[in-house]
Formats: structure tokens, C-alpha cells, sequence
């Protein structure tokens, strides 16, 4: 099951150098490479200290990170919802992904050129909307269409469309996205997610900023009429410098650290566009730990014991027992199962337990 994010963003705005940065900067816990699915695809690593520490408890032999997938989308130019650029591949590649994230230009740079020739971040953002509502306002209307077609002979489930999509017209078409348009029902909610719009996707943006900025974001004028604007739709800004992180992701892990101090980082920005990524996708991580490793799992949030044996091994969920539970910062601080178990630390769940970002479980099950 692979979560995906797509980067988008205009041309020039280090949409490419951020893609390129993931591919590159590998996970420091695990060697685990990033690995190219397609040209536009790489799996990443999820950035995760809780490994780490346990694999010292366990004395283990490798640590393996949870991933999320990253999806370079074509660069989009004005008129990409009829077909202009790579307007048709950039608008089939974002249907497909499961959360955005939009880089913005935040940096004033006279050798690299903007393609609407200033730097505007908010400007630059409705481009995009503008585009992509155009195309689901078109889905819309020819649903809408069918529906007033089909309703006549009284489907009820037509009717039902037939309002849902003249509401959502109006909406989309006073500028708002599909992600804020709610309906009540299970009908409606069917009908709204079978049309897979693509406003309707969760966003959040990287602001790239220059170095200098970096010490001082507030005073980047850019990154906060950025900020306003996602305010006020309640998505997060993550503020990075691209070419930055190109720079860190080439260096070796060891020299990482002292590379970071030097530009006053504690982490690579990168670790926050991936946990972002993650969080907006509704993920949560469950840890298993032993000798032989120590490993990150990804679940879906409320996911119940069963589902997260289920992440594991399918047979682990179908012969599902129970599920000893230790939470990872107890395990932490007494350093062993056997003193968790002895401070009354260590919980036997049964198959309604709903699983913890944190959890250290093992499971008891017979196939």
C-alpha cells in the first residue's frame, strides 16, 4: 500500500531541485536508498528518531524507516486544464497522487527567470487553482449533466447528484476549493468522492526561500503574504531553501551535522516536506522492535490492532490474537520489555484497539 504526495509548482520555482533532493539525500538511519519507480517517482524514507533509540535497547542489527511516496509533476503553465504544455499528463498525474505539495517561489533572483515575470507567491498559487478548478469545474458539469439526464425516471441516486454538483458548480465557480465543500449523507459523500477532483486533494506548500532568508523568515515579505494566504485556507507553509538542501543531500551523513550547524539548522529541511507529506495523509507509524531490527509501519489513523497486523502480513490479521502494546517513550525510559512489563507498562490489546503514533507492538496470532 504506498501513500503518494505530488510536488507541483510553475516552472523555475525548485520544484525539480526539491524532487532531486529527496532522491538524493537517502536515510540516515537505515541506508536505505530512495528508489525510483518511474522517472517522476521515488520512494522516501520517513525521518524517525524513535528507531534509533530503540535499536539501542534491542542492540539491533538495522533499522528500517517507514516510506511515503514523492511524485514530480510536469510543471504546469496557465491553460493546462485545455491541454496546453502537458496539461493532460499533469492533470492525470495529480488524480492519481493523495495529498499536494506546492512549491512557491519566495526569492527574488535576477538569473533565474519567473515564468509570469515577478515574484508574486500568492499570484503564482491561484495560478495552479485556477487551473485545476477550471478542470474539476468540466468534471463536474458533465456529471451534473448525466445526473439531470438519468434523474428523470426518478433515480433517486441522480437526484442526489443533481443537487451535490449544482452546489459544488457554485462553489468552485466563487473560487473555493472542493476540499471545503461538505456534505451530509453517505449517498452525497459517495457521490462527491467518485468524482475525484482535484481540488478536493489535502495541500500544504514549500515556500523556497534564499539562504539569507533562512536566519531571519520574518523578514522575507514574500513568505508572508505566503503565509496569510494559507492561513486563511488552514494549510501549513514549510519554509526551505532548495538549493540548500541539494547541497546537504549530497554530502555524506557523517558530514551532515556539521554542514547543518554551519547554516543554523538543527535538520535538513527536507525531513519536514516528508513529515508534512506524511501527517497530511493521515499516516500514523507503529515500530516492531527485536535483534534481528527495529522497524517503522504505516497505518492509516484510527486503524485498529488487527489493520496494523494486517500491515505487516495478511495472515497476521486474518489469525489475529492480541496485541502486546508498550508505548515507545516507556520503553525508552526503563530500557528493557522486562521492566516495562514489571511497571505495568506492557498492554495485551484485543481487536478493538485503535493503534497509537508510538505504539511498539507485538503480535500474537495463529494461522
Amino acid at each position: 500500500m504506498g501513500f503518494s504526495c505530488g510536488i507541483v509548482g510553475l516552472p523555475n520555482v525548485g520544484k525539480s531541485t526539491l524532487f532531486n533532493s529527496l532522491s538524493t539525500a537517502k536515510a540516515e538511519a537505515a541506508n536505505y536508498p530512495f528508489c525510483t519507480i518511474e522517472p517522476n517517482v521515488g520512494v522516501v524514507p520517513v525521518p524517525d528518531d524513535r528507531l534509533k533509540q530503540l535499536s539501542v535497547i534491542y542492540k539491533t542489527q538495522r533499522e528500517v524507516p517507514t516510506t511515503i511516496q514523492f511524485v514530480d509533476i510536469a510543471g504546469l503553465v496557465r491553460g493546462a486544464s485545455k491541454g496546453e504544455g502537458l496539461g493532460n499528463q499533469f492533470l492525470s498525474h495529480i488524480r492519481e497522487v493523495d495529498a499536494v505539495a506546492h512549491v512557491v517561489r519566495c526569492f527574488e533572483d535576477e538569473n533565474v527567470v519567473h515564468v509570469e515575470g515577478k515574484v508574486s507567491p500568492v499570484d503564482d498559487v491561484e495560478t495552479i487553482h485556477t487551473e485545476l478548478a477550471l478542470k474539476d469545474m468540466d468534471t463536474v458539469n458533465k456529471r451534473l449533466d448525466r445526473a439531470r439526464r438519468q434523474s428523470k425516471g426518478g433515480d433517486a441516486v441522480e437526484k442526489a447528484a443533481v443537487a451535490v454538483c449544482e452546489a459544488l458548480a457554485a462553489h468552485l465557480d466563487s473560487g473555493k476549493p472542493a476540499r471545503s465543500f461538505k456534505v451530509e449523507g453517505e449517498t452525497e459523500n459517495v457521490i462527491l468522492r467518485d468524482l475525484q477532483l482535484l481540488t478536493s486533494k489535502p495541500v500544504f506548500y514549500v515556500a523556497n526561500v534564499d539562504e539569507a532568508s533562512l536566519a531571519d523568515l520574518d523578514s522575507n515579505p514574500h513568505l508572508q503574504k505566503l503565509r496569510e494566504y494559507a492561513e486563511a485556507e488552514g494549510a501549513r507553509v514549510i519554509p526551505i531553501c532548495a538549493a540548500l538542501e541539494e547541497q546537504i543531500a549530497e554530502l555524506e551523513p557523517a558530514d551532515r551535522p556539521e554542514f547543518l550547524e554551519s547554516v543554523g539548522l538543527k535538520e535538513p529541511g527536507l525531513n519536514h516536506v516528508i513529515r508534512t507529506g506524511y501527517e497530511l495523509l493521515g499516516l500514523l507509524t507503529f515500530l516492531t522492535a527485536g535483534e534481528k531490527e527495529c522497524r517503522a509501519w504505516t497505518v492509516r489513523k484510527g486503524a485498529t490492532a488487527p489493520e496494523a497486523a494486517g500491515a505487516i502480513h495478511s495472515d497476521f490479521q486474518r489469525g489475529f490474537i492480541k496485541a502486546e502494546v508498550i508505548w515507545w517513550e516507556d520503553l525508552i525510559k526503563l530500557g528493557s520489555e522486562a521492566k516495562c512489563r514489571e511497571a505495568g507498562k506492557l498492554a495485551i490489546e484485543g481487536k478493538e484497539y485503535v493503534v497509537r503514533d508510538g505504539d511498539v507492538i507485538h503480535f500474537r496470532f495463529n494461522v
